[in-house]
């Protein structure tokens, strides 16, 4: 599994070695990452263009499913359709998902992904929030024996935060979607040009954490498209702006998962 930042050197030095488009690839060698993806001349002379992958959208019927559901909706991408929300669920066996079990899940499967995080366990200040404090005492042990565990199980976790900037341009590469934890409180919120209220949203003001796929970015609007399972939409589009404070809210730790579909025919 390779780290994030090797992932970005390969594409950035043409050091890929999956079936690239030029264009794709041009794209992404010619970005600066040091400059803002919003700066209005890189819109006009890099970001020429966008990518979506055509990621089927499916609704949660439970309350805490979320990504579980966000793991079915990559597979259905990478055409695996042998299994059901029920088999994940068996995988799983915990009803409290945190991103370290969507990792061994997707382990369990053979997605090849990374992990970006930017705390290795179970935050103990996590208690502070409503959402977790009924949960957290008892899951602690058992996530912080996953993270443990993870490097004998096969899988590398990046201790870092990841710029909405890197999202983009990996997006952008065609090569990546992403699962991403984000405070659901914060995503429909009226603030965010592209609110809506789920199903699932319980209308407190509190974190809630939830799962959603990040799978296209289109650069002249400097908007993400996403597949949330909370909601009866097929498709959302929501601001790079908005994006980022749903994804960084305190309780996110900031998770992502990166799903690489370069040895994929999708």
């Amino acid at each position: 599994m390779w780290s994030l930042n090797t992932i970005l050197n390969k594409l950035l030095n043409g050091g890929y070695n999956g079936h690239d488009e030029v264009d794709d690839m041009s794209l992404v060698q010619s970005y600066n990452f040091k400059s803002p993806l919003r700066n209005d001349k890189i819109k006009k002379e890099v970001l020429v263009q966008s990518h979506f992958i055509n990621v089927p959208h499916i609704k949660q019927e439970r309350t805490w499913d979320c990504g579980l559901v966000c793991v079915l909706m990559v597979l259905k991408t990478l055409n695996i359709n042998h299994y059901d929300i029920e088999d994940l669920d068996a995988f799983c066996c915990t009803n409290s998902i945190w991103t370290v079990d969507l990792a061994y899940l997707l382990q369990k499967l053979s997605i090849s992904f990374s992990y970006i995080t930017v705390t290795l366990g179970a935050n103990p200040n996590f208690s502070l929030e409503t959402f977790y404090e009924k949960q957290l005492s008892d899951d602690i042990v058992r996530v912080n024996m996953l993270f443990q565990r993870s490097q004998e199980a096969g899988i590398d976790i990046e201790c870092r935060s990841i710029k909405g900037d890197e999202i983009a341009i990996l997006i952008l590469s065609g090569k990546y979607i992403v699962i991403a934890l984000v405070d659901q409180y914060i995503l429909s919120q009226p603030w965010t040009e592209d609110a809506y209220l789920s199903d699932f949203y319980s209308g407190s003001s509190g974190y809630t954490g939830h799962y959603i796929v990040i799978c296209g970015y289109d650069a002249l609007t400097d908007e993400f498209e996403i597949r949330d399972p909370a909601s009866t939409r097929i498709q959302e589009t929501i601001s790079s702006r908005s994006l980022e404070k749903a994804r960084k809210s305190f309780g996110t730790d900031e998770d992502i998962l990166l799903i690489h579909l370069e040895n994929t025919d999708i």
